[in-house]
């Protein structure tokens, strides 16, 4: 494998990329339609299936759960992940959160639910269409996490002084485009400095990369070009909530060394967490920074971590 060194030059018209974008989706009406779920609602909070159209036109799909009660509660929203499967909470979480907060969990273009008419593939989603900035088909999903950020702030039972998006690079960028998120939990999976950092691991997903360039050796240079508006680099600066990132161990590609671009970047307070290698240490981590930061006593955990 090679690698290269160079240190990333943003593109000339990235603004103009992503404003592009965004006039998109402004110009598409979200149409959400609503439906409760009563096998998944609780004595605490109900469950509801929620369809919205992003660019495209594309059909999402989304759980959201709303505590019952007199609100306005704080939100948890987690945008598309690099996953087929939409759950509606991250599996571990502990379903009690949904005493607490407004949980929103979205699914991007090629998931399940959200897979038709384009049914993604794993491996093989981070390459999809990446030959140019206007295919690739992460244009679609960063739009499909902005919309499902926008349905969130626009509950009313939504305390929007509150709002924390949790996930990969996507929940950054939805972040730092969109509006609405006042806190981020982001772990940098896919887009910062991709090329560079795939020439220097087989693993999954960038060993997707590696797999691209070996079938298409001369389309490097085009690969680059279309991650290259994609790099949190780019967007860190453009978000000035409170961050938590979780960076890899001491040692890894995207510890917190290896984030230090992204991470000084960041205009906000922030806090890095370089993993312990543990769900049950990191995940403590996670929900006591989102308890202090949301201002309450204790955090809501598994019955196994307690």
């Amino acid at each position: 494998m090679t690698t290269d060194q160079a240190t990333p030059t943003i593109p000339a018209d990235f603004d103009d990329y992503w404003s592009a974008v965004l006039s998109e989706l402004e110009a598409t009406p979200a149409r959400p339609e609503v439906e409760l779920i009563p096998m998944r609602c609780t004595d605490f909070a109900d469950m509801y299936s929620v369809r919205l159209t992003s660019i495209g036109p594309y059909r999402l799909y989304a759980y959201l759960s709303i505590p019952k009660g007199d609100g306005p509660f704080p939100a948890i929203y987690w945008p598309p992940k690099y996953a087929s499967v939409l759950e509606t909470i991250p599996q571990g979480t502990a379903n009690l959160v949904r005493s607490r907060y407004v949980t929103f969990s979205c699914a991007g273009r090629g998931q399940r639910n959200a897979d038709q008419p384009f049914a993604a593939m794993f491996p093989g989603l981070l390459t999809t269409g990446i030959e140019s900035p206007e295919s690739y088909v992460f244009r679609g999903i960063v739009a499909d996490a902005i919309r499902g950020l926008e349905c969130v702030v626009s509950r009313p039972e939504v305390d929007a002084s509150r709002v924390v998006a949790i996930g990969n690079d996507v929940a950054m960028i939805a972040s730092a485009l969109g509006s609405g998120a006042t806190q981020l939990v982001v772990t940098p999976a896919l887009f910062f400095d991709t090329l560079r950092l795939a020439g220097q691991t087989s693993g999954y997903p960038l060993e997707e990369i590696n797999d691209h360039l070996r079938h298409n050796p001369f389309g490097r240079d085009d690969a680059e070009r279309t991650l290259g508006y994609f790099n949190p680099r780019w967007f860190a600066p453009k978000f000035d909530g409170s961050t938590l990132v979780m960076a890899q161990s001491t040692g890894g590609l995207q510890d917190a060394a290896g984030l230090a671009p992204v991470i000084e970047g960041l205009n906000g307070p922030t806090t890095i967490h370089e993993s312990d290698e543990s769900s049950y240490l990191d995940g403590l981590v996670m929900e006591r920074w989102i308890t202090s930061e949301f201002g309450f006593d204790e955090a809501i955990v598994p019955e196994h971590w307690q």
